[in-house]
């Protein structure tokens, strides 16, 4: 069996979109730019990537971050690797990919794109072996996966309480909530960021998690003493304080304070992640597996991470995430996105894909009888996108 095709199609929205009332990043606090302080972290567009082999099958894989660019070094770099390979070696394809963009790449848009081709390999593994992802990676270790609610995007403290008593009641026992005050805003800030959580805890009691994402806006001075503030509301973890090539402040920040310390959305690899583990830095990792290196990648960094005893509880709740959940001890939960209207990008997701797996009184779970990742493109939305292919995405950089 031989890769034939490699297709990168690139869905970008054009239907409406959210903006009002939605404080899902803290905003870039040394930068004092546009009104629009959450413009920089929307993103309307996603990247899916099929790979078919010479005997009909076809993998599906996909890259949020920086779709445009990820899909021109997919087109002008790593197809032509692949092309004519065994889709089954996907240790020898991953690091054939790696090496081969180690000059330029090892994090950011080149092992995004090493990603979602990763992904797409071990999607058409399950389907040749006619067994789940997660089975191929070790077989299931729970029942069901264990979800948290991640949402509470409004700075309104009345909309706050109320978002948090509904989720509660839909059977979610843990709620991510974001800080809506920028370090520029200074104690007086920062004590409004606390108001929020106290709101949250008072309204969901002792037995939910909360969990607070500062998406690395603040510095090592604030963070140290927003958690401090925070020691009386029994934080399940602190999330992404700092800039992630901090990694020496992250490490002080986790000896200074009993709340766990979560990051590594935007750390990449196995190198990355042994860094962190070295440092003793973080008590969490939430790396994304359509970021990480795939599933080759996220698989040994859990291994990495069950060693040293650190939690791993990917970024984001889409399918290549929970195949990662449901298949290693060393993770115990996964982030739950609801489907709603688009607002930030991570909804996109749902509108793209079929067969994302549904929280059902704050669990999911996954089908032990639907091979590879279980997702098929969907056509309901179809309307609702522009789909860029290789050639045409080709022409209009050229005539850039």
């Amino acid at each position: 069996m031989k890769i034939q095709a490699i297709r990168t199609k690139l869905y970008q929205w054009k239907g409406p979109v959210k903006t009002t009332d939605t404080i899902f990043a803290t905003p870039l606090s040394a930068l004092p730019f546009q009104s629009d302080a959450q413009a920089p972290f929307r993103f309307f567009s996603w990247l899916v990537v099929e790979v078919e082999t010479d005997e009909g099958h076809i993998g599906y894989g996909n890259a949020g971050l920086c779709p445009d660019v990820t899909k021109l070094i997919i087109d002008t770099k790593l197809s032509a690797l692949l092309l004519g390979e065994n889709p089954l070696n996907t240790e020898y394809l991953y690091e054939k990919m790696y090496r081969s963009t180690v000059a330029y790449g090892r994090k950011g848009a080149a092992v995004a794109a090493i990603s979602a081709i990763d992904i797409a390999l071990w999607d058409i593994k399950g389907h040749v072996m006619k067994q789940p992802v997660f089975m191929l990676l070790g077989g299931r270790t729970k029942a069901t996966i264990p979800t948290y609610y991640s949402r509470l995007y409004t700075r309104n403290l009345t909309n706050l309480e109320a978002e948090a008593v509904h989720y509660k009641q839909e059977g979610f026992t843990g709620m991510k909530m974001r800080c809506g005050y920028p370090m520029t805003d200074g104690m007086q800030g920062l004590k409004k960021n606390v108001e929020m959580v106290k709101v949250v805890r008072d309204a969901v009691g002792d037995d939910v998690d909360i969990m607070l994402e500062a998406y690395m806006g603040f510095n090592y001075s604030y963070a140290k003493q927003l958690l401090k503030e925070l020691e009386p509301y029994n934080l399940r973890w602190a999330e992404e304080l700092l800039l992630p090539d901090e990694i020496h402040n992250f490490a002080k920040l986790k000896q200074s304070t009993s709340i766990p310390i979560s990051g590594g959305e935007h750390e990449y690899t196995r190198y990355g992640f042994h860094d962190l583990l070295q440092a003793g830095a973080l008590d969490i990792f939430q790396f994304d597996t359509n970021r990480v290196g795939g599933f080759t990648e996220a698989q040994k960094i859990c291994n990495m991470a069950l060693v040293h005893g650190v939690e791993v509880i990917p970024h984001g709740g889409q399918m290549h995430n929970l195949h990662v959940v449901m298949s290693s001890f060393a993770a115990p939960m996964a982030e739950y996105f609801p489907q709603t209207e688009i607002e930030v990008g991570n909804e996109m997701f749902w509108y793209i894909f079929d067969g994302e797996a549904i929280a059902e009184n704050g669990q999911l779970q996954l089908d032990d009888n639907k091979p590879g990742m279980g997702l098929t493109l969907s056509d309901e939305y179809l309307d609702q996108f522009d789909i860029i292919t290789k050639e045409s995405f080709l022409k209009v950089n050229v005539n850039l």
